[in-house]
C-alpha cells in the first residue's frame, strides 16, 4: 500500500484528538492506496465542532479534555437500542447502575427491556454517584422490504408538462401520471426529483438538489386551480389573466422550444395563491389549517419568517441586518409581529403544497400501486437558505460537503451545502433529522436517500480551501440509522438509498441489514473484481431499485447511439480525442448489447407499431433488468420516447440547461402527458415490464 502525504500531516497528538471526534485523518480511494489529510484540513474541521485544535498547545489540551470527558462518561448523548438486540452502550454500565426511562408513550420504567419503538429520555444513577442522561432511541431492527417485484416510472416532475400545467410540470400532473401508471400500465411507484422549497431569487436555482429547505416543499408545484378556494375567487377577470399567461408560458416550452422557467411560472402562482387566500377558509379547512400550524409549531413559523425576512433583505441570511440572523432574537420577533400577514402567506401555502403531495399519494394508492410516490432527499441544503439560518446550530460553520478526488474527478468536488453538526445531532436525539424524515414519510410511498453514504460520513471542504483540501468527518451511523428505520416503520414506507460511486467497504452490508434497499444502474453493473465484463444478471443484488438511467447520466437512447459522447465534446467537456472517446463508449456499449444478445433478449424489430432497432434494444435492456432479482425496476420516462438529452449534466452551469428541459421524442419535440399516455412506444415498453415482472422476486 502507498501513501501520499501532503506537506503539513497532523501531528501524533492532532491526529488522536481527530479521532475521538471522528474526524478523519486520511481516506483510501481504492483498496490499495490511502492519502493522508493534512493538519489544516483536520484542524480546520475540528474547529467546526468547537474544537481548538489550531497550536499544538491547544490540541495537546483538548485531546486531554477529550480523553478525560469520554473516561467519565457513563452515557453517550444519544443510546440506540435495536428491538430484540442488546445495546453496547447499556452493557457498559458498571454494576448496580439504576435506570430511570420515560418512555415516549408517556410511563417510566426501570429497564430497557421489551421497551417499545420509539425515542424515550434516559437517566442513569451509578453506584459511586455520576449521573447521565440521554435519548434512547429504539427501532425495529430492519424495515420490511418488498416481496413481489414492482416496476415503476422515474420522472423530474417539471419535466412533465400537461396541457393544464402552467409551464412546468405540477402536483396535479404527478397525481394524473400515478393515476394513469397504476390502472393502465400496472406499475407499481412513480419516483421524483426532490420537490423542497428552494431559494427564491432571479434567477433561481432551478436545481431540485440545492433547496432553501428539505423540512418543506415547494409551492411552486402547486395545481392552483385544485385548490378548493380557486373556485370563489371574485377577482375573475385578474384570474383569467394569469390563466392567460399561464398558457403562453406552456405554449412557449411545449410549442416554441423555449427552457422551463421556474421564475415565470413561480410569479404567476404567486399572483393567483395571493388572490386566494383573499377567500376565506370553511370551517372545515380552517380547523385543517389550524392542526397543520399546531403540528408542524416552530419549524414552520421559522420556515415562514424566513421567507418573509427573505422578501425584505433578500435571500442571503447571511447578509442580513446582524441581529436578524438569529432566528430567536427579539429583533426577529419584532419583525415576525410586523409581517405576520406574509408570515401566514407561507405558511398557507406549505399547508396547501402538503396537502396536494398527500393526494397525489392517495391517488397513487388508489390506482393499485403497492409503493406509490417515490420521494427524493437531497444530501443538504443551501448555507443562505430557511433550514440553514433556522437550524444554524445543527449546522457546521466554515464547512461545506464534497467529495474527494477519485479517478473520475482529480480535483475533488464542493457542493456548497453545510453539513450537520454529529455532535449537535447526538446532544438533540437527532430531532431536526427526525423531524425532516416524520415531514416526508407523510406523503412518500418510499423515500429515496441521495448519497446515502452520508448516513456514515461526509467529506468535509473548509469554505475558501479547494476540494482537495477536506476530510471525511464521521456520524453515529448506528443512530442515523435506528432514526431511519423507527420513523420509516412508523409510516410504512421502503427506503432506497443511492450508493452509486465509491462506497466505504461495509456500508453496503450495513444497509441491507436495516432494510434499505440500494441502487444499481446497468452500465455500471460489471464484475469490477474480476473481469471487468458486464455482470450477468444473477449476480445482481436482490434488495435494490434497478435502472439503465438517473437523472444525471445519458438517457439510454443516447448511450446506445454514443450521442453522449458527441454532446460531451460539443460542449468542449472530454478530457480525451474524440475518437478515443467514441471507441471507449462503442465498445462498453457493444458488450453489453453482446450480453443481451447471448441471452435471446434481442428481440428484432417491427411489432404492433413497427419498432426500431433502437426500440428493440432498450426493449432489451429492460428485459435484462427484468432477469435481476431486483426487487424494484425503475423506467426512466424520457427512455419510453426516445428522448436524447440528459436532464443533468454534471461539470456544466451554464454550458447546458440543466433542470430545465421538458420531456421530449427522439426529435427533441417535447412530449405532454397525454401524448405520453397515448404513445404506441411508450406502451410497447411497458408491455416488457407488464409481462416479465409478475409473482415474486426471483431466488
Amino acid at each position: 500500500m502507498t501513501a501520499q502525504a501532503p506537506a503539513e500531516p497532523p501531528s501524533e497528538d492532532l491526529s488522536r484528538l481527530a479521532g475521538l471526534h471522528g474526524v478523519a485523518t486520511s481516506y483510501s480511494p481504492s483498496p490499495d492506496r490511502t492519502v493522508a489529510a493534512s493538519a489544516t484540513a483536520v484542524s480546520l474541521a475540528l474547529a467546526a465542532l468547537g474544537v481548538d485544535a489550531g497550536t499544538e498547545e491547544a490540541a495537546r489540551a483538548a485531546l486531554a479534555a477529550r480523553e478525560r470527558e469520554l473516561a467519565e462518561r457513563l452515557l453517550p448523548p444519544t443510546v440506540v437500542l435495536w428491538s430484540g438486540g442488546t445495546s453496547p452502550a447499556l452493557a457498559a454500565l458498571p454494576d448496580g447502575t439504576r435506570l430511570r426511562i420515560e418512555t415516549e408513550q408517556g410511563d417510566t420504567r426501570a429497564s430497557a427491556e421489551q421497551l417499545p419503538p420509539g425515542v424515550h429520555r434516559l437517566a442513569a444513577t451509578a453506584p459511586d454517584g455520576r449521573t447521565a442522561e440521554a435519548h434512547l432511541v429504539v427501532a425495529p431492527p430492519r424495515l420490511p422490504t418488498p416481496t413481489t417485484r414492482s416496476y415503476g416510472l422515474m420522472v423530474q416532475l417539471y419535466s412533465l408538462l400537461s396541457r393544464r400545467s402552467w409551464g412546468m410540470g405540477d402536483l396535479g400532473d404527478l397525481a394524473e401520471l400515478t393515476a394513469w401508471a397504476g390502472r393502465a400500465l400496472g406499475a407499481g411507484f412513480v419516483q421524483v426529483n426532490p420537490l423542497h422549497a428552494a431559494v427564491p431569487g432571479a434567477p433561481t436555482d432551478p436545481s431540485p438538489y440545492r433547496p432553501s429547505s428539505r423540512r418543506f416543499p415547494d409551492p411552486v408545484h402547486l395545481r392552483v386551480e385544485d385548490v378548493p378556494e380557486y373556485a370563489y375567487v371574485t377577482e375573475r377577470e385578474k384570474v383569467r389573466s394569469l390563466l392567460e399567461r399561464a398558457d403562453r408560458l406552456r405554449e412557449s416550452v411545449l410549442d416554441k422550444g423555449a427552457l422551463i422557467d421556474r421564475d415565470a411560472v413561480w410569479e404567476l402562482k404567486r399572483q393567483a395563491l395571493e388572490l386566494i387566500r383573499e377567500v376565506p377558509l370553511g370551517p372545515g379547512r380552517r380547523a385543517a389549517y389550524v392542526d397543520f400550524l399546531a403540528e408542524e409549531g416552530e419549524a414552520l413559523e421559522d420556515h415562514a419568517t424566513w421567507y418573509a425576512l427573505a422578501e425584505v433583505h433578500g435571500s442571503d441570511w447571511s447578509r442580513w441586518p446582524a441581529a436578524l440572523r438569529d432566528p430567536r432574537s427579539a429583533e426577529t420577533a419584532r419583525a415576525r409581529g410586523e409581517l405576520m400577514d406574509r408570515v401566514d402567506f407561507y405558511s398557507r401555502l406549505a399547508w396547501l403544497t402538503d396537502d396536494q403531495l398527500t393526494a397525489a399519494q392517495r391517488a397513487a394508492r388508489d390506482s393499485g400501486m403497492p409503493v406509490g410516490i417515490v420521494h427524493d432527499l437531497a444530501v443538504g441544503v443551501h448555507p443562505g437558505g430557511a433550514d440553514a439560518w433556522a437550524q444554524q446550530e445543527y449546522f457546521a460553520a466554515g464547512m461545506s460537503v464534497g467529495a474527494p478526488p477519485d479517478a473520475f474527478n482529480a480535483r475533488g468536488q464542493d457542493w456548497g451545502l453545510p453539513p450537520w453538526r454529529p455532535d449537535r445531532l447526538a446532544e438533540s436525539g437527532y430531532e431536526p433529522y427526525r423531524r425532516l424524515l416524520k415531514a416526508l414519510f407523510r406523503y412518500a410511498g418510499a423515500l429515496r436517500i441521495d448519497h446515502v453514504m452520508g448516513l456514515f460520513r461526509l467529506w468535509w471542504v473548509p469554505q475558501g480551501h479547494p476540494p482537495t483540501e477536506g476530510t471525511y468527518v464521521r456520524y453515529d451511523a448506528e443512530a442515523m440509522l435506528a432514526i431511519l428505520v423507527l420513523e420509516a416503520a412508523r409510516a410504512g414506507t421502503v427506503v432506497i438509498g443511492e450508493d452509486l460511486g465509491t462506497v466505504e467497504p461495509g456500508v453496503r452490508e450495513r444497509l441491507r441489514e436495516r432494510g434499505v434497499l440500494g441502487t444499481s444502474v446497468l452500465w455500471f453493473e460489471r464484475d469490477w473484481e474480476g473481469d471487468g465484463r458486464p455482470l450477468p444478471p444473477q449476480a445482481w443484488r436482490a434488495d435494490c431499485l434497478a435502472t439503465a438511467t438517473t437523472h444525471d447520466l445519458p438517457s439510454t437512447a443516447a448511450r446506445l447511439t454514443g450521442e453522449h459522447v458527441e454532446l460531451r465534446d460539443r460542449l468542449g467537456l472530454l478530457t480525451r480525442p474524440l475518437e478515443e472517446e467514441r471507441a471507449e463508449a462503442a465498445a462498453d456499449t457493444g458488450e453489453w448489447l453482446g450480453l443481451l444478445t447471448r441471452l435471446c433478449l434481442l428481440h428484432g424489430t417491427g411489432g404492433a407499431h413497427g419498432a426500431s432497432e433502437e426500440e428493440a434494444e432498450i426493449q432489451a435492456v429492460h428485459r435484462f433488468l427484468l432477469r435481476t432479482p431486483s426487487r424494484l425496476i425503475g423506467v426512466w420516462l424520457p427512455d419510453t420516447v426516445g428522448d436524447r438529452r440528459p436532464q443533468n449534466l454534471p461539470g456544466t452551469w451554464d454550458q447546458y440547461p440543466n433542470w430545465r428541459l421538458p420531456i421530449a421524442d427522439a426529435e427533441g419535440r417535447p412530449v405532454t402527458l397525454e401524448e405520453l399516455a397515448a404513445s404506441p412506444r411508450l406502451h410497447a415498453l411497458m408491455e416488457v415490464l407488464r409481462a416479465g415482472a409478475e409473482g415474486d422476486v426471483p431466488g
